[in-house]
């Protein structure tokens, strides 16, 4: 988890993020979007995506579709919808 934070990280610093955003992956662990900034740390976010650890790679290099994940319940979101399709813009 913590190299997919550190990509994330990345492309945090070229694209700002409003609000914030937990990626759940269960047992694997959690990414949390905020302040600038992606840790592996859990807290409280405005909006969470539980997915796993899997589709999250396969979503963050354009292999998954979102729209299609929540169909599928590959993805389900919970919070603020908003704030999750702020995601597009930092995976384009």
């Amino acid at each position: 988890m913590e190299e997919i934070a550190e990509r994330i990280g990345r492309k945090l610093g070229e694209t700002p993020f409003q609000g914030s955003l937990k990626f759940d992956c269960g047992a694997e662990g959690v990414i949390v979007l905020a302040d600038g900034m992606a840790a592996t740390v859990d807290r409280a976010t405005d909006c969470t995506l539980k997915i796993s650890r899997e589709n999250l790679v396969k979503l963050l290099t354009g292999k998954l579709n979102p729209m299609l994940a929540m169909a599928t319940g590959k993805l389900k979101l919970s919070g603020d919808p908003a704030v999750a399709m702020r995601l597009a813009k930092l995976i384009a």
